[in-house]
């Protein structure tokens, strides 16, 4: 049975030996191994949401619960991160940015589905942007090797990918709305 105290401290204990995603990424994988019991402990998601599980300034997770047909645009985190879907599906696409592009634009790299039992690590520097294409909500532990809610970092106008300052508050009324 997954216990989420058990699950910080391990994350815990992971950044604390490796400041790396690599022991983070195991810790995570571990837990979607079974993903039923991540569902049973946090609850079956009711409604989306960002729902903060441990925060300082080298470690933050986080129960992010995306509506059907959500997007978030192209962003960065400045930091690594762990994802590990409990229930559901999450689509990303990866960006990189455009050489020598004064507006610093980014142009599509790639991209990488999530399900349900999977997880992935996301590098420091990477963009993405992230879209459940699934018909219900879906649940994901997001893992990230400094403190989310207060890092300087950018986000991408999704009409013309041009780069700004990342909104917070933004974010959250995406999910509240």
């Amino acid at each position: 049975m997954w216990n989420m105290e058990q699950f910080v401290a391990d994350c815990r204990t992971a950044v604390d030996q490796d400041a790396s995603h690599k022991s983070v990424a195991e810790v995570v994988d571990r837990a979607m191994r079974d993903p039923a019991s991540v569902t049973q402990a946090l609850g079956e998601p009711t409604e989306s949401g960002i729902i903060p599980i441990y925060k300082s300034t080298d470690l933050t997770i986080v129960n992010v619960i995306w509506k059907p047909g959500m997007t978030v645009m192209p962003h960065n985190h400045e930091m690594w991160a762990v994802i590990g879907i409990y229930g559901g599906r999450e689509d990303n696409i990866f960006w990189r940015r455009v050489a020598d592009d004064p507006e610093g634009r980014i142009e599509a790299a790639g991209a990488r589905a999530l399900s349900t039992g999977q997880c992935a690590p996301l590098g420091k520097d990477l963009i993405h942007s992230v879209t459940n294409p699934i018909p219900k909500l879906t649940g994901a532990i997001h893992v990230y090797g400094g403190d989310f809610f207060e890092a300087e970092r950018s986000e991408w106008d999704p009409e013309n990918l041009t780069e700004h300052a990342y909104d917070m508050a933004k974010v959250r009324s995406l999910f509240e709305d």
